[in-house]
């Protein structure tokens, strides 16, 4: 019995270690990995941040001039790409070789079965026609809900004032983005900016706190046992979230079919679709449940996020902070004070904060593909194998000082008229690039514009005492998130 133990740890020893050659074999640089854990133990239990995992070994891969790299996230290799035009490759030119962003959906899990999650055929007819929904036409209808929530950001902010009482900005702004999300993609009221604690903002915090043993089925375990996992009733986020968000956007559906209502919103477009005659053109009820959760999900959060990073910078930076409040108010008084939406397409340099922003802080570090067939690397001997995950490390890209100068620094004027064109259009891809590029971006960046321009044109921004500098990254995160609260000190203008 003791000989047959020891031959099977033994084989089993010696599987590991073959699984943690995969690149060596391929002939791809690797790091030195750790048994059983591969290249980010610490990270995969929680104890540091996976983004600035991965930032670091764009770094170390750079610095010993390859173009790529194979990590390891347990025994999963994953293709990492430095060099811009590899990444081009795989994000637009060669992009059928690539249609999938992971493997960590499933049909028994209806909430990932959403436009992010999915890939192959079902990804391209559901992005073809969800696509209309996002043109800036369609941001023109929805804009007066944006702009109709910021009375009630800027009354909080006021009552913090009142109470002479600092903000934590990033609490504050997280309720004005549930408010948007939670009236566009439902038509639902949640008053998140009134109650700090209602369901919409319960449960929209629990869908980015993941526990540490979720992270670690999801992006450690291969593909057959995360199946497994699935099949036994696992899924990606708890069952009390799915049951929210399903019974959400059911009772919605029957409200607005029994009524009549009709709103200038998300879910409406969406029920458009599901009326259509024509098969092809439709949606079902529980692909509409699917996309208002990772509407729900994505807009409210990297939205919040990043304007919570723009004004931790601008509070830091007057000079910057009072250029920008210029230009709001030099624009607004050509459009009668009134927050439109052609005034604000007008700020450009409301754009380059924002976009340095986003260079300094993208809320997707790690953009995720799948190889769905196998793939010749151009000018390589290498093979990557269908079913390879891999990860672009678009952090470590835009904090290269190759591609921006200084890049610790927050500086606007990266993205001015003359720096914009040098910039290579792989090192700037906070929202991914090519055919599954974010469909929301242009929602996305509307939030954070319209939150930073009613806020600085009533509005003085400093730091907190309270807030620690500098800041800390949260170790378990979906987005890149500081760790904490950040305080800052508002004064009326």
């Amino acid at each position: 019995m003791l000989v047959y133990l020891i031959s099977a740890v033994l084989v089993f020893v010696f599987y590991v270690k073959w699984k943690l050659s995969y690149w060596k074999r391929a002939g791809v640089f690797q790091f030195d990995p750790e048994f059983l854990f591969g290249d980010f133990r610490k990270e995969l239990l929680g104890k540091a941040s996976l983004f600035e995992g991965f930032r670091e070994k764009y770094r170390q891969l750079k610095a010993r001039n390859h173009k790529h790299g194979g990590v390891y996230l347990m025994m999963n290799p994953v293709y990492m790409p430095v060099d811009l035009d590899i990444i081009k490759r795989i994000v637009i030119k060669d992009f059928p070789y690539f249609l999938g962003h992971a493997q960590n959906f499933h049909p028994k899990d209806n909430l990932t079965m959403n436009v992010f999650a999915i890939f192959g055929d079902p990804w391209r007819k559901l992005r073809t026609k969800l696509t209309p929904t996002f043109t800036s036409g369609k941001m023109k209808l929805m804009f007066d809900t944006l702009v109709g929530k910021t009375t009630g950001l800027e009354t909080l902010v006021r009552s913090h004032i009142k109470n002479n009482k600092a903000l934590d900005i990033k609490e504050v702004i997280a309720r004005f983005t549930t408010d948007i999300i939670a009236s566009c993609a439902f038509g639902i009221e949640s008053n998140c900016l009134d109650e700090a604690e209602n369901e919409f903002r319960k449960y929209g915090k629990k869908v980015f706190e993941p526990t540490t043993w979720r992270v670690f089925i999801v992006n450690g375990l291969p593909k057959f046992l995360v199946d497994i996992c699935f099949n036994l009733g696992f899924k990606v986020f708890p069952k009390d979230i799915n049951q929210f968000f399903t019974k959400t956007v059911q009772d919605t559906i029957r409200y607005r079919k029994e009524s009549k209502v009709i709103r200038k919103d998300f879910m409406h477009l969406l029920l458009q679709m599901k009326d259509q005659k024509n098969k092809s053109d439709s949606i079902t009820e529980d692909e509409i449940i699917a996309q208002c959760f990772i509407f729900f999900a994505a807009g409210y959060e990297t939205s919040s996020t990043t304007t919570t990073f723009a004004l931790l910078e601008l509070s830091q930076d007057q000079e910057i902070q009072d250029k920008l409040r210029a230009e709001i108010k030099d624009v607004l008084e050509r459009h009668d004070g009134k927050i439109t939406y052609d005034a604000v397409m007008e700020m450009t340099y409301l754009e380059m904060v924002l976009n340095e922003t986003l260079r300094k802080y993208p809320p997707v570090p790690v953009i995720p593909r799948l190889c769905t067939k196998d793939y010749h690397v151009p000018d390589t001997d290498v093979v990557i194998k269908k079913g390879t995950n891999v990860r672009i490390p678009v952090w470590g890209i835009q904090t290269d000082p190759e591609y921006f100068p200084n890049p610790d620094k927050f500086n606007p004027e990266n993205f001015n008229a003359e720096n914009k064109t040098k910039i290579h259009e792989m090192a700037f891809i906070p929202f991914g690039e090519g055919p599954r590029m974010c469909i929301g971006l242009r929602f996305g960046k509307l939030q954070s514009k319209v939150a930073l321009v009613s806020l600085l044109r009533n509005f003085r921004f400093t730091l907190g005492d309270k807030t620690q500098t500098p800041i800390k990254f949260k170790k378990i995160s979906v987005v890149l998130s500081v760790e904490g609260d950040v305080w800052l000190n508002a004064n009326e203008l």
